[in-house]
């Protein structure tokens, strides 16, 4: 499968995380280890000053650290981690859903940085980037050599400075130079189309921006399909690995009016919040279908559970991916923070999904293409090493395949979704044609 990577997304990913954010810096006491943890730092303070001066090089000190400090928090569960100040702000950047940018959704291909396609709108569009493109050279440096990552770290920058980009083209018969400003991008966190008579809402991340997205959408949906002719709407949140657990309660708030949507549980029994909907459904009742797959973590696993438990949608697809923990962000001095697991959520019926995922109401599969046969594309918490035991995970773990077809004709999830909203129920296991054999209307 090509790897791709949005430039509209800086840095580093969220992965698949629900998150809360918090301002308050972390405050140790003197009495929060016992003397036999202390006994214990002063050993690692010893290694870190032998190292430091006996290793056969000059180590980098910072990056000694750094290094220890991860395989402490890495040693807890595959979520908690340190963040450098660089990691930190890609972070933010990431949350908050606009940064500074081309405004290029890019890849890797044959030693070269492709361009997937340019967001409507933006500088790269503006200045002539198209889909197709292969990017050479930036600012005068080869990308020959360079990572995915590295190049895209070399394509941001600071608001209403030039790039120089060389570009490769089919059909031209030299390199073309192109300068492009880099300029705020604001990402869309929710892409909406109309199917007929069908509201389709897909939901990428969880940032800042994503309920008022949904909302957004939602009104545009209402004015393309009278409310008489309008069948319902599919939620897709296949491939979505989360982001912010705020977002994800206003998400399924969205569509819920009353009852709990979410509660997360800590360390002291005491620890636990709830999260309850307003009163209010912005689709006036209609029907909705929910999509998941391998590649739906975390928020996306809380909006569906919620959803699911007070019968609100029908989710369709496979096993969800099963991370069922919230991070905390914790800021830390010289700009740096501490990624924390500090609780698990769990559904409305009081059911954790750590290590199991939603299983859907409806199970269907997504046939592979014939050049993924073979390759394993199944994501899931459970198979991650060090992971936290989820008290109703079992031997059959969680996750499954997390791939979407890119063309929607060959979205075999998505047509049975549509089929059930327009009253056509059809055998899930058979794919989607013009003969398909009907069940019940």
């Amino acid at each position: 499968m090509i790897r791709k990577l949005p430039l509209l997304l800086a840095g580093a990913l969220l992965g698949a995380t629900a998150m809360n954010l918090v301002d308050s810096t972390l405050g140790l006491t003197a009495n929060a280890a016992g003397s036999e943890t202390y006994k214990q730092l002063a050993i690692f303070g010893d290694v870190f000053e032998r190292v430091r001066a006996q290793y056969v090089t000059p180590p980098d000190e910072k990056a000694l650290v750094e290094n220890a400090i991860n395989g402490m928090l890495t040693s807890l569960d595959p979520h908690s981690s340190y963040m450098n100040a660089e990691a930190a702000k890609d972070m933010r950047v990431q949350t908050k859903g606009e940064f500074g940018g081309l405004g290029i959704e890019v890849t890797m291909e044959n030693d070269l940085v492709k361009v997937i396609t340019p967001i409507d709108d933006t500088p790269a569009a503006k200045a002539g980037v198209l889909a197709g493109d292969y990017i050479s050279k930036i600012d005068g440096e080869e990308v020959r050599g360079l990572t995915l990552n590295d190049a895209v770290d070399k394509m941001r920058g600071a608001v209403n400075t030039p790039i120089k980009l060389e570009i490769l083209r089919k059909g031209a018969d030299k390199p073309l130079e192109i300068t492009v400003v880099r300029d705020i991008i604001k990402v869309k966190a929710v892409k909406y189309r109309v199917e007929d008579d069908i509201g389709y809402m897909k939901i990428t991340s969880f940032t800042e921006k994503t309920y008022d997205d949904l909302q957004a959408a939602i009104e545009k949906i209402k004015s393309q399909i009278p409310k008489d002719k309008l069948k319902g709407y599919v939620l897709d949140l296949r491939l979505n690995p989360g982001g912010l657990l705020d977002q994800a309660v206003s998400v399924s708030d969205t569509f819920l009016d009353r009852g709990e949507i979410v509660s997360t549980r800590g360390r002291d029994p005491k620890d636990v919040s709830r999260f309850d909907a307003r009163a209010g459904d912005d689709i006036d009742g209609k029907p909705l279908i929910v999509l998941i797959n391998g590649g739906s973590a975390s928020a996306s696993e809380i909006v569906a559970g919620a959803l699911q438990d007070h019968r609100r949608a029908t989710v369709v697809g496979t096993q969800s991916f099963g991370k069922g923990s919230v991070q905390t962000i914790i800021p830390l001095p010289e700009s740096g923070a501490l990624r924390l697991t500090t609780a698990l959520y769990y559904t409305p019926s009081g059911k954790s999904i750590q290590g199991k995922g939603i299983t859907p109401d409806v199970k269907v599969e997504q046939p592979l293409p014939d050049e993924l046969k073979g390759r394993d594309v199944s994501r899931g918490e459970s198979d991650l090493k060090g992971h936290i035991k989820g008290v109703e995970e079992s031997d059959a773990g969680s996750g499954s395949a997390a791939y979407v077809p890119p063309d929607p004709k060959d979205d075999i999830q998505l047509n049975y979704a549509e089929d059930l909203l327009r009253g056509v129920k059809t055998d899930p296991s058979f794919p989607p044609n013009p003969d398909k054999a009907v069940l019940n209307q």
